[in-house]
């Protein structure tokens, strides 16, 4: 696959897009002559793997908006001339439920033989579930966001390989995926569940209070703030 080979390649994903924008550019200027027609299905082959790099990869420009549509987005990763390709199907992948991470899909992508790809894919999803859990916590938000920022930052100096953090993101996905029946075990709402966590940073809180405590403190706090939110 031609985004794996980019991918795999020392600093691929940058020089593939310069080059693809340089050959653009000379490509509209040549057009309509026969040779620049001729390489036209070519030109079509190298935008197409820009755009689904593109789509993978966090940019610059993208926004906050952006961003939190491209997991949802990254279907649309065109990666062959004649049209859009489903980036799963590709990668030989049955299309996830994105929002809990099944088992059964990190499995999947754990067997995929273009690592590369795995990696982005899952470091892609990642960010989508992080965005949503920084709407409801953002202690747990933020927790997970360092998590994934290490490994990624690990894996792009070399530090470790692909496979491994492959695992790591792995992992990460579970303890998302777990962190969603927290709340549910401790008997608080997801609301009730932020004011616990960020009472719960706190060391010398979690000693001195305890756990019952603290969840009281939680399940008031939400209270307050519904009460006051209603008065107004």
């Amino acid at each position: 696959m031609a985004q794996e080979h980019i991918l795999a390649q020392e600093n691929g994903k940058e020089r593939l897009l310069e080059a693809v924008s340089a050959l653009s550019r000379a490509f509209a200027l040549a057009v309509p002559h026969e040779k620049a027609l001729a390489i036209s299905d070519d030109v079509a082959f190298f935008q197409a793997v820009r755009a689904a790099l593109t789509k993978r990869a966090p940019s610059q420009q993208r926004t906050e908006e952006a961003l939190d549509h491209a997991i949802r987005q990254i279907v649309s990763s065109a990666v062959a001339p004649e049209g859009v390709v489903d980036i799963f199907a590709a990668a030989g992948l049955k299309k996830p439920d994105i929002s809990i991470l099944s088992d059964e899909f990190l499995a999947e992508v754990r067997g995929m033989p273009q690592k590369n790809l795995a990696v982005e894919l899952l470091r892609k999803l990642l960010e989508g579930e992080i965005k949503i859990w920084r709407r409801k916590n953002l202690v747990q938000a933020r927790s997970f966001a360092e998590m994934l920022e290490a490994a990624i930052r690990r894996y792009k100096n070399r530090a470790i390989q692909a496979a491994e953090v492959i695992e790591e993101l792995i992992q990460l996905a579970k303890e998302i995926r777990e962190a969603d029946r927290r709340g549910e075990a401790l008997g608080l709402t997801e609301e009730e569940l932020a004011f616990y966590d960020a009472l719960e940073i706190n060391d010398s809180a979690v000693k001195v209070l305890g756990e019952p405590t603290l969840r009281q403190i939680a399940q008031e706090l939400v209270r307050t703030v519904r009460e006051n939110v209603s008065i107004d």
